[in-house]
């Protein structure tokens, strides 16, 4: 068991983040990647007890997203509700369980967003001058030359930027590097993994890196956040983005004292963890905590910069037709498969690769056969020979030990984002109870008469099921749910964790009458596939 002394107090909330999506264009398999291992974490989190706080959203306002609009023939607005909505739909879809949606367009994060930006103007921290540089539409980003490929274009969108000239406001980044610098110095958590924080104690020794913009002028961009008491002024798409993560959490609540939520900002600020794509470190390890700081607020404990997801060995692309929907995906073969397969292969701070093919192997071996099997068997010897019931038996000692060393060697994996680990681990267990099944032949022990010895391995594969259920609920919700079900338990999965973590170590209640309906799990047959 994890030993709860050593940990900070403050593991008891946990409150995560996602990057929050353009709406210029529908969700896809890459932008779900995020979401689920977001809601992985998060599930983990509340069934060991802990309080938690699941934001994510979408990104509404910007140069991409008024063009989107006008090329769709709609109003910004309208053009936005429509795709928030299709964003709402893919996660729902995943069974994603996030506790608050953030759209930015919400006239609370424009409040919000405007208190952020004028404590760090009043500061001093944010002042107006002139600039010529250049900018991408597609990154919202203004590049240096030195950050162009050898043909002048942005690498990331393949066109070339744009020289603007305009008088906006800067925020003062050259006042902060230092202090940065400290901060990942003294708190090598604070960016995971750890080549991420290298590069960005790199760009932080960087001369070309400082002051940057944090407006742009209305006549150039309409949609978005006024700059306060200048409405000729519009605050960059970015600051406006990553304030999102205090509105969600109840920002103005607390600064206006009312009483619906004034506690929630208090209690989950600051952030557990922000989860964000390798692409964007630098804005949420340089410029959000910067921004932060300026406003005399906490900056996040962790910020994790997972990697890309590739198709069939390609970048996502719409020229490449490789786009793939996950309401789709899920559709054809369930949540559960798409989530599991997303993270039992690669590591998470690596680019991973979805296939088709791959998933159905994979999760046929590990769900269907390995999984469901054992708990086919188990259930089809538990009504045949036990009468239906949980049978009065303690559980193997050595079994039962392998459990216990496995549980914290998951709870480990879990907390370094080490997924594909965490699932091996769940896996390894398994393994053992099915090789413990065909080594002792319970079935072959009730024909012989020694009805004890053959309840005995029946409650030890009930014990590694049990546990089993509990682990890979974070990953596999529903299968989990039907699992724990089958076990004759009358409580759902997912309200197990109001007890705490020591759940995992209760063993399953004898005379609990458990309930055979079939297969948890069936094959994905390769007529599917086609």
């Amino acid at each position: 068991m994890v030993d709860k002394s050593s940990q900070s107090q403050d593991r008891e909330k946990y409150y995560i983040t996602t990057a929050i999506d353009y709406v210029n264009a529908a969700p896809h398999i890459g932008h779900a990647y995020e979401k689920v291992a977001a809601d992985v974490l998060a599930r983990h989190n509340r069934i060991r007890g802990r309080e938690v706080f699941f934001l994510t959203g979408v990104d509404e306002h910007g140069s991409k997203v008024q063009k989107s609009a006008e090329a769709a023939g709609k109003t910004p607005q309208l053009f936005c509700d429509e795709m928030a909505l299709k964003f709402q739909s893919a996660w729902k879809a995943l069974d994603i369980s996030y506790d608050y949606f953030i759209r930015t367009s919400e006239e609370r994060h424009g409040r919000v967003t405007q208190i952020i930006f004028a404590r760090a103007r009043d500061k001093g921290d944010i002042y107006k001058a002139k600039y010529l540089g250049l900018y991408c539409e597609g990154c919202e980003d203004f590049k240096r030359e030195r950050d162009l490929d050898a043909n002048g274009l942005c690498p990331n969108h393949k066109v070339p930027p744009k020289q603007i000239e305009e008088e906006n406001y800067f925020f003062a980044l050259n006042k902060y590097k230092p202090i940065l610098k400290e901060w990942l110095v003294n708190n090598p958590q604070a960016v995971q993994p750890e080549s991420r924080r290298n590069e960005v104690l790199k760009q932080l020794d960087d001369p070309e890196l400082g002051d940057f913009s944090v407006s742009r002028s209305r006549s150039s961009l309409t949609w978005g956040i006024p700059v306060p008491d200048e409405p000729d002024q519009v605050i960059y798409v970015w600051v406006d983005a990553l304030i999102n993560y205090i509105t969600g959490i109840g920002f103005e609540e607390y600064v206006t004292g009312a009483q619906n939520g004034a506690g929630q900002f208090a209690k989950f600020w600051p952030a557990n963890l922000h989860l964000i794509g390798k692409d964007i470190v630098k804005f949420h390890s340089i410029y959000w905590p910067a921004i932060l700081m300026a406003a005399d607020l906490p900056v996040p404990q962790m910020i994790y910069g997972h990697g890309f997801l590739t198709v069939e060995g390609q970048k996502i692309s719409k020229s490449l037709g490789n786009v793939i929907d996950p309401v789709a995906l899920c559709e054809k073969y369930g949540a559960d498969a798409v989530r599991f397969f997303l993270f039992a292969g690669t590591p998470f701070d690596q680019d991973g690769d979805f296939s088709r093919e791959q998933l159905v192997k994979k999760v046929n071996a590990e769900l269907a056969n390995n999984l469901g099997n054992l708990l086919n068997r188990t259930l089809n010897l538990v009504v045949k020979n036990c009468d239906g019931k949980v049978p009065n038996a303690e559980a193997d000692h050595n079994l039962r030990e392998i459990a216990n060393s496995i549980h914290p060697v998951i709870d480990e994996h879990m907390h370094k984002l080490e997924f594909a680990k965490a699932i091996e681990a769940i896996f390894a267990l398994v393994d053992q109870a099915n090789k413990y099944i065909a080594d002792e032949r319970p079935w072959t022990l009730f024909k012989e008469g020694k009805q004890k010895e053959g309840e005995k391995v029946l409650f030890t594969a009930l014990e590694v099921l049990r546990r089993s259920a509990l682990s890979i609920y974070p990953f596999t919700p529903s299968l989990a749910a039907a699992i724990w079900h089958q076990l004759g338990y009358a409580e759902v999965i997912s309200v197990v964790g109001e007890v705490g973590e020591e759940k995992h170590f209760e063993t399953i209640p004898v005379g609990q009458s458990v309930r055979n309906e079939g297969p948890v799990f069936r094959r994905i047959e390769e007529a599917v596939v086609e």
